[in-house]
């Protein structure tokens, strides 16, 4: 690592002021009690519920989206057809696929229909001023989050990390896909190339179409007030019309709280297990808990998979996961590093019946410092697609070997050291 990278990871402590993970000894504690019961969905809806403090609502249909140019589709095709508003939020919104999705904001705002953007200035760094100044003048209400620059210096590392669409309040995407050319890249198959700006990058999203909409509304709708956003309308009503059997929870994780909820709900599901826990993460340096509860799991006999990358736009994020290796397959959990893409989805399914889709990875930062966004998904329908895309990526992975592992250099191993001392800002 260059002096200058370490350099700017000092500055960051600095400005961040103290972080600390949330103690969630009780959640835990109060899940394991009702483990040993039989009817592990239920428990985990109540439990979940409980944590969240807010409730799965039905009737939705659900459908998932496998990466970026699917994900694309649905946007378009959503947008196309809005009548009355737009809200779109992502921490990614760059000159090229931005571009084009502003040229479709400002088609349907010049059609009368409300449009609402919100993007995070870290993560559009370099997209253009013009672009955002054009779709002003049209008519589109922009929120920059946290712009660069000394008022906001102590909100460094506050970075609001969702991605979410929402439609005339009856169609919500949301998922890990951010508005970026990335998702353009093509491998050429006589192309060694690693570099992750040029790979072909692996994400999911979900259309949900359906009552739980409101919840990803309201979603929104906090962000714009907490980020101080010009007047707007309130956004419509969400319509009661079934259009699924879904049950669905929009889980919000918003640092201001210090609730974090998207890691407390996640370890309870964990915790409750019977079968399997199958994760998937663009970034993995999991928190204390996360990893022995998942060391707990897989002693227990229960199924544990993990796919992380094996390319990154930050290397010391994939050497500070690498860290913990050793003693997580020590106890039996199997750990995948996906080749010749860069691996970008936040996906979990358990016991093969709830799901997660979102923006969250297992990492310090999703748990202390980003504003999030999740959706889970109760019910076998959904889980058996989702362990289905699972099954495909772990056919394109490259098995980690214990033994060879423990055989690495030491080269590695203090790269791993290294990352881990500074895995929180990340």
């Amino acid at each position: 690592m260059s002096r200058h990278c370490r350099l700017i990871l000092v500055l960051a402590c600095l400005v961040s002021g103290c972080a600390e993970l949330p103690v969630v000894d009780d959640d835990i504690a109060r899940a394991a009690r009702t483990a040993d019961s039989g009817r592990t969905l239920q428990l985990m809806r109540e439990q979940i519920e409980r944590v969240a403090r807010t409730h799965f609502i039905g009737g939705n249909s659900v459908e998932l989206l496998r990466n970026g140019p699917e994900t694309y589709a649905a946007m378009t095709a959503a947008i196309t057809a809005a009548k009355r508003r737009i809200d779109m939020e992502s921490y990614t919104f760059d000159t090229a696929e931005g571009g084009k999705f502003a040229e479709l904001l400002l088609a349907k705002r010049a059609q009368g229909v409300e449009v609402n953007l919100i993007y995070d200035a870290w993560g559009s760094l370099g997209a253009s001023p013009a672009m955002f100044a054009r779709l002003r003048q049209g008519g589109v209400h922009v929120l920059e989050v946290h712009p660069l620059g000394p008022v906001h210096a102590l909100d460094f590392n506050r970075r609001d990390h969702r991605k979410l669409l929402v439609v005339d309040a009856t169609v919500a995407i949301v998922g890990g896909v951010n508005i970026s050319a990335v998702y353009e890249n093509r491998r050429d198959p006589g192309d060694p190339t690693n570099n992750p700006n040029e790979l072909p990058w692996r994400d999911t999203d979900v259309r949900i179409e359906g009552p739980a909409t409101v919840e990803f509304q309201r979603a929104f709708m906090s962000t714009w007030h907490r980020q101080k956003g010009a007047a707007i309308p309130e956004p419509p009503p969400t319509p009661e019309t079934r259009h699924g059997d879904a049950q669905v929870l929009a889980l919000a994780g918003d640092p201001n709280t210090q609730r974090q909820l998207i890691y407390r709900t996640l370890l309870v599901a964990i915790t409750l297990a019977k079968s399997s826990i199958h994760l998937t993460t663009g970034f993995f340096a999991p928190p204390p808990d996360l990893r022995h509860a998942l060391e707990r799991a897989a002693r227990h006999g229960i199924d544990v998979r993990i796919i992380v990358p094996a390319h990154s736009t930050s290397e010391l994020a994939i050497y500070a996961g690498r860290a913990d290796y050793e003693d997580l397959m020590e106890v039996g959990v199997h750990i995948y590093e996906l080749q010749n893409v860069v691996l970008h989805a936040k996906t979990a399914v358990i016991d093969g019946a709830w799901s997660a889709v979102g923006s969250s990875n297992l990492d310090d930062r999703s748990v202390i410092f980003n504003n999030e966004l999740d959706a889970l998904i109760l019910g076998r329908a959904f889980g058996k697609k989702l362990e289905a895309m699972f099954d495909d990526d772990v056919a394109q992975s490259r098995e980690i070997d214990p033994r060879q592992w423990a055989r690495r250099p030491f080269s590695e191993r203090f790269d791993e050291w290294w990352a881990r001392l500074v895995q929180i800002f990340l």
